[in-house]
């Protein structure tokens, strides 16, 4: 029997998890590598260093952009303020030009400005084999000790919270590889609204996760990205080893998005979403939580409640339930 070959997407989590289960600790290392840890945290004596790593690989246009707030999302879930980026950028031979490594340059550059960050370093070159450009980002960031926030430190009962109608970064994707198509369908105005995703509502969530964590009342936040909504929820519950009720019709849909999936058949809870937030929040913080996020724009829906261990991930629709599916390989990759 020949071995499995997986699809795009994430490993298996079980495969992940046991991978992650080889490596060897460091004394100083606070926060290590887990499925649904978006971070890991480093002791560097009165402070603690956050360092992220993580690729763009779905698309081409603004791939610079994306990179650095994709990156700068999971540093903020941690209570950290994005510092300082790194990319490593790989362009395709025989396509690569001054105009395309200079248009990723700008964006990334732009995106670092508007977070207060620095592009301080990285690698670059033209690589054979590649059908479009890579772009692999390291950001980092600092916080308090007394500041941090663990992503495994959600508890049994805990609110969960999403900020931004779903999917976000995926409805941007869908209108760009997919508009032209869909166009006569869905109308022009739609496509052109999607598409304007990327900047309304955007893909960071740095402003919301640090007014939420100066609430102190945040127990756990992550960013749902790759397999969306319904692999985000997997990966929050996974990393405090808890399960989590989901309530479906609390979810917030965005228009464009859910529209988009329709014409093509897709699960919105499955498409990368990049831009929203998750949270979770002992009923007592919930609202001045909910407060602080929109202060900073972010209104905060409750979708869910954390439960006990072992209790599995449900969506539950009036008095039914079922599991809440996962999505190892992204709804996206199916059209794309």
């Amino acid at each position: 029997m020949s071995p499995r070959i997986f699809p795009p997407g994430k490993l298996p989590a079980r495969l992940l998890g046991e991978l992650l289960a080889r490596l060897e600790g460091h004394p100083r290392l606070v926060v290590g590598p887990g499925v649904g840890v978006d971070a890991a945290v480093i002791d560097m004596g009165d402070r603690f260093l956050v360092a992220k790593s993580d690729p763009v690989t779905f698309v081409e246009e603004r791939i610079g952009w994306y990179a650095v707030h994709v990156n700068a999302n999971d540093v903020a879930c941690m209570g950290a303020a994005p510092a300082w980026f790194l990319m490593t950028l790989l362009l395709p031979e025989g396509r690569a030009d001054r105009a395309m490594a200079e248009a990723v340059w700008e964006d990334a550059r732009a995106a670092c400005r508007a977070l207060g960050a620095t592009l301080c370093g990285g690698h670059t070159e033209v690589t054979a084999g590649l059908p479009r450009p890579i772009l692999c980002g390291q950001m980092l960031g600092e916080v308090a000790r007394e500041d941090l926030i663990r992503g495994d430190g959600a508890r049994p009962g805990d609110a969960i919270l999403l900020t931004r109608p779903v999917p976000v970064e995926g409805t941007a994707i869908l209108a760009q590889a997919k508009g032209e198509e869909l166009a006569p369908a869905l109308g022009r105005e739609l496509i052109a609204r999607a598409r304007g995703y990327l900047d309304d509502p955007g893909l960071s969530v740095v402003e919301p996760a640090l007014a939420a964590a100066r609430t102190g009342k945040v127990h756990a936040m992550h960013d749902p990205t790759e397999g969306g909504l319904a692999t985000g929820l997997h990966e929050l519950a996974q990393a405090a080893g808890l399960g989590a009720v989901i309530d479906e019709e609390a979810i917030p849909l965005s228009p464009e998005g859910a529209a988009l999936c329709r014409a093509l058949g897709l699960d919105p809870l499955g498409v990368i979403t990049s831009g929203a937030l998750l949270l979770a929040v002992p009923p007592e913080g919930e609202e001045e939580v909910r407060r602080a996020l929109l202060s900073a724009g972010s209104p905060g829906a409750r979708i869910g409640t954390m439960g006990e261990r072992g209790a599995g991930v449900v969506l539950r629709r009036g008095k039914r339930e079922r599991p809440l599916p996962r999505y190892d390989s992204d709804e996206i990759s199916r059209v794309l």
